[in-house]
């Protein structure tokens, strides 16, 4: 069997820091396509370590290993978390071996192959879901690197020997210490989708305009003959399309939000081929939806098997995903921590379930939002809300070497005098129990864990 292994003359292959959400998933679609590989990290959390345990793909000890980088491997791929003065790199290109971050390699990998990649602040990976979803139930042969676990896929990156096209989610954010550009510089759309706009990253991106220039140079790298699939609705979206209109040789395809009803809580698209209810809920879905269909009718998937395709969609992992319904009761868990992100989601709810009382509960986690002069980004985004809680564990911002943030100074960038900020877990559990009462949505919004909160014990309670 001709793999990319084979078909790129590379068949031994190192992952360094092989434990991260992307490596991870690399490293485990590549064996199946030919290739010899092995990893090291400092670290490996689950649920990578029990993934590449199990396809016998986790380093025998951690820690790193410069003995084991020799001139038998044909390239090493470079996590984004491993420095300049790693050992093993240093090694590496001591002995001149090719050394490429992930998505540099994935392009390698797939530079014959139409590729579609998704961009944007917001939606990314749902929208790219939403593209593999329909083209894997149209039963087309494709390859993908997906940021999240799908219902139904053991592993979200593939890379195939016959497939013609290629979805590829983009992510903004530097590719690695050798190539600090972002992501998606390095993949050079034939189909490009940008979903939004709002700063973010700014530990990297120190302005708003820095921030955006990277979109300007993802549109340019477009190649010629392409297409630019973008959201009209995003003003900074549209101000880099209308830029770039004369430049012919890329044809570029707007979209918003589509008709849709909402129906006994059920949200039905109204299509020319009849209403078609949806498992998804939300503007900024719907707009997603919309993107990704544009997509599909460049690859040849027309209205009715899209349709029919994407009333099964329940959404990625960790975006708006319900955790528990009983009753006039339930809780969603969602991604959501960027100000944008933040509004969108909550915005969702109030509309899916006008009638509840909506508690949301986001955590500040990231770099960005537990940073002083970016909190002030936050203001007005859980207005949706009939109660706020705002949730950070002091421990993660001593690990990112940021100085402690004064509780009154959270509510004054939000906006709201009586949201409810806490720093202990079991305060933070206490008041939602303490709101559970009477019908309710409840909205738990984080990238990290609320300092290891098991959401679904909260769920179970909350529901009761």
């Amino acid at each position: 069997m001709d793999g990319p292994g084979e078909l790129y003359g590379m068949q031994r292959v190192h992952f360094i820091a092989i434990g991260g959400s992307a490596m991870h998933n690399l490293a485990i679609a590549l064996p199946q396509k030919g290739f010899e590989v092995t990893g090291s990290d400092d670290e490996i959390f689950e649920p990578s370590r029990s993934r590449l345990d199990r396809l016998g793909l986790l380093p025998a000890s951690m820690g790193w290993h410069p003995e084991d980088i020799t001139r038998e491997l044909d390239a090493v791929i470079l996590g984004m978390h491993a420095r300049a003065d790693n050992p093993e790199l240093i090694k590496a290109r001591e002995l001149g071996i090719p050394v490429f971050s992930y998505p540099a390699f994935f392009h390698e990998q797939t530079k014959d192959k139409t590729r579609v990649v998704i961009g944007g602040s917001h939606g990314k990976t749902t929208i790219t879901s939403m593209i593999v979803h329909v083209l894997r139930a149209a039963g087309t042969d494709f390859d993908y690197l997906v940021g999240a676990q799908l219902e139904g896929f053991d592993c979200m990156v593939r890379l195939g020997a016959k497939s013609q096209v290629a979805v590829i989610e983009g992510d903004e954010y530097l590719a690695s210490t050798l190539e600090p550009v972002p992501k998606f510089h390095l993949y050079k759309p034939g189909i490009a989708l940008i979903s939004g706009i709002a700063w973010d990253h700014i530990n990297v991106f120190r302005t708003f305009a820095s921030y955006v220039a990277q979109f300007a140079r993802f549109i340019d790298l477009i190649e010629p003959g392409g297409k630019l699939v973008y959201c009209a609705e995003d003003p900074e979206v549209k101000r880099l399309a209308d830029e770039r209109k004369g430049r012919k040789e890329v044809e570029q395809i707007p979209y918003g939000v589509p008709p849709h009803v909402i129906r006994d809580g059920v949200t039905c698209l109204q299509t020319s081929l009849g209403e078609v209810p949806l498992g998804i809920f939300g503007k900024h879905n719907l707009m997603n939806l919309e993107g990704a269909r544009h997509v599909c009718h460049q690859l040849g998937i027309g209205d009715r098997e899209f349709y029919a395709a994407i009333t099964s969609f329940t959404g990625a992992a960790k975006r708006l995903e319900k955790l528990a319904e009983r009753g006039g009761k339930v809780v969603f868990k969602d991604f959501a921590h960027s100000p944008s992100k933040l509004k969108a989601t909550v915005d969702a709810v109030r509309e899916q379930y006008p009638g509840r009382r909506l508690t949301a509960c986001m955590e500040l986690h990231t770099f960005s939002s537990l940073s002083d002069n970016f909190l002030d980004q936050y203001a007005g985004c859980m207005d949706g809300a009939d109660t706020a809680i705002v949730f950070y564990d002091p421990h993660a911002v001593q690990l990112k070497r940021l100085p402690p943030i004064p509780l009154e100074r959270i509510r004054e960038a939000f906006g709201r005098a009586d949201l409810q900020v806490y720093t202990s877990p079991i305060e933070l559990m206490g008041a939602v129990r303490s709101g559970a009462k009477g019908d309710g949505a409840l909205l738990m919004m984080s990238s990290g864990n609320f300092g290891g909160i098991d959401l679904e014990a909260m769920a179970e309670a909350y529901t009761a």
